[in-house]
This record gives structure tokens, sequence and C-alpha cells, in this order.
């Protein structure tokens, strides 16, 4: 099947919506295309209302009710542009899986069912979360929803639960400077020396946490070093994993404890630190998925997640029942192989036709 056959597929018209998204390429900070075609696509669809809000982020809107089920997806892609193909029902394409597919499914899905009364069904395309998560933390204090469905690839038969959260920082060292035959530690031998403490530090902890989703997990994503003539300077970026037990502050201060042992050494956050999440499973929403996935032939799993996601940064403010779900197969992710099952991705729009339904208690 070639692609303009697909744009107007008989009984898949929702194939039109994943391939306008894939054919504008948006990485981050590079996303107004897309949001302007979604937009107009969603006006297309029926939407009661669509739009781009003061962050740049999509928004389509079904319905007018005092209820609201809020499904957010991300628009922007990390970079490289990957030939749009099919392939054995495989459509491949930058964003097939991360995340254009997911939110492909939530702007079909609300589209099916249509308005409800008494509810409202606000589907989103978020700017910059392969970044910093700007149109997340705007949509975190613009809607407080009765459910939250977050885009993500979890595969249709799977909902993802919990990701875990992340900081970044970087560690300096800085030395006066002494004749390389002295014996005297320079500030790269400084910083090497940290970076081992570290790792035995994370060790330690992580030895009776045999749960990845449990364990702290640091990684070297950077280091620089240099002189003036009179010191000497180097430099580590660390970005760590962190658990549910171990908060963005807690992991500060473990890093300012290591620094405080090292003579010159200083601690710098960088950017936005972002806790873990946890939902809970006895919830109306996951129930919702549950009876969805088993209507459409599936075999329900539960997923916890290594990464961090826009779920981490609007539901512990929101305070209802959120999860993560979208198809796709998130180890390819970010990959020069990026790409969907049709299949897979009809069958997720029907199981979040389901779940909207059940939560809005609308005649099938």
């Amino acid at each position: 099947m070639e692609l303009e056959a697909l744009r107007s597929y008989p009984g898949h018209p929702e194939y039109a919506t994943l391939l306008g998204l894939l054919e504008r390429y948006s990485p981050s900070g590079e996303e107004d295309a897309a949001v302007a075609w979604l937009v107009a696509h969603m006006h297309a669809l029926g939407y009661t209302s669509a739009f781009a809000d003061p962050a740049g982020n999509a928004v389509g809107v079904i319905g007018a009710g005092p209820r609201q089920v809020l499904m957010l997806g991300h628009i922007d892609t990390v970079p490289g542009q990957i030939p749009l193909r099919l392939q054995d029902g495989n459509i491949y394409g930058r964003g097939s899986v991360d995340a254009k597919g997911p939110l492909a499914a939530f702007v079909q899905a609300a589209a099916r069912l249509g308005a409800v009364p008494g509810w409202q069904f606000v589907v989103i395309g978020g700017r910059d979360e392969e970044r910093q998560s700007l149109g997340a933390r705007y949509v975190a204090t613009q809607y407080r929803p009765d459910f939250a469905i977050i885009g993500e690839p979890s595969q249709w038969q799977r909902l993802t639960l919990g990701y875990k959260g992340s900081a970044q920082a970087t560690l300096t060292v800085r030395r006066e400077r002494a004749h390389s035959a002295s014996g005297v530690e320079n500030a790269c031998e400084a910083a090497v020396g940290a970076w081992g403490a570290l790792q035995a530090w994370a060790a330690g902890y992580n030895a009776s946490r045999p749960r990845a989703f449990d364990q702290a997990l640091p990684v070297l994503t950077g280091l620089a070093s240099g002189e003036d003539g009179f010191a000497n300077w180097a430099s580590l970026q660390v970005n760590a994993r962190l658990p549910l037990e171990l908060p963005p502050q807690a992991w500060y201060a473990r890093l300012d404890e290591l620094a405080a042992a090292i003579p010159g050494a200083v601690v710098h956050p960088q950017g936005y630190a972002i806790p873990a999440y946890l939902a809970q499973k006895n919830t109306p929403l996951v129930r919702a998925f549950l009876a969805g996935i088993r209507a459409a032939g599936g075999q329900p799993g539960f997923v916890l997640k290594s990464g961090t996601a826009d779920l981490n940064v609007v539901a512990p403010g929101w305070g209802c029942p959120a999860v993560a779900y979208g198809p796709g197969d998130s180890a390819l992710d970010h990959t020069p192989g990026e790409h969907l099952s049709l299949e897979e991705f009809s069958r997720a729009v029907a199981v979040l036709q389901a779940v909207l339904r059940q939560l809005a208690h609308a005649p099938a």
C-alpha cells in the first residue's frame, strides 16, 4: 500500500492524522508547522475548538462539560529525519513511535467518540518534551482534569504506571597549578576520583535494590578541562535517573557531600530536575484501560520505565488518576529505524475510544 492510498484507506481514516504529523518534521524548537497543521486538522475532524495556546502547544477540545479527560502527547521529536515509507505493514518516520503515533491515536479516538454530555475531551500536542518539557510545564498550570493520559509508547496492550526522576548537574574542581613532576593531585585527577566515588556510592545504594526502577543510575554525559597559567580545572556533567525514594533535592545533597570532601570542588544543578512518579493501579482510569485492552483482544500488562516523561511533570500537581499509554515499541525511540505497526496503531485507537466511553459512561 502506497502512502497516498493510505491517506484515504477505507475504514481507517485515522491514518491521515498519523501521516500528516509524520510528514512535518518537528524536532524540539521547530514545531510550528506541525502545530499549525494539527490545529487545522482537528478543526476538520469536527473538534469543538482547536487552537495553539500561549506556549505554542496544539490544543483540541471536544465537548463542553464540567468534567474533563486530558490527553497530553508531544509533537516534537529528537533530531534526525527518517524518510517516510511503508514496509510490511509498518510506517517508518521520525516520531512514529516517540511520540506522534500516540498523539495521533489520541486525536482519532476522541474524534471517533465525539461529544458526550457533561464531559470535555482535551487533546494536546505538547512542545519541547525532548528537551525541557516547556509545553507540559505550561499545561500543568492551566488545567485540572479528572483523568489524564500521557502519550508515550507502551505497546497497545500495556500501560505505563511509572517513570523515574531525573536531575542534571556539573561538578567542577579547580586546583592551583603545580609542576607535573610534583606528585600533587591536579584537577583532572580529582574529577576522575570524584566520578569513581559517585559510582561506588551508587553501587552501594543499589545493592539492596534489584529492580532498576528503584535504583539510582548516574551517567557521565560530558567532561572538560583546562588551565589559565595559574590554576587548572576539570568539569564533569552528570545526569542521574532517580527512584521514588531519592528525590532530586536528596540527590543534589549527596553530590554536595561528595564535593565537600574534595578540595576545590563545587556542584551546580542544571536545567529542570524532575521527581519520579508512580501511578496507582486501582483507579477508574486503569480499570477502563484493562477493559478496553481485553475488549480489543489483548492481554493487559503494566510497565515501569527508567526514563522520564511528561507524566512526571503534570501528574503530581493535578492529583488525578493518570497513566501513560500509546502504540509503539519504546526500544525504537530515537533510533534510525523508528517505525510503527499500523495494526497496532488501529488497536490503540480502539482501546482509547473504549476508555473514553467508559470514563464518560457514554453508550456504545
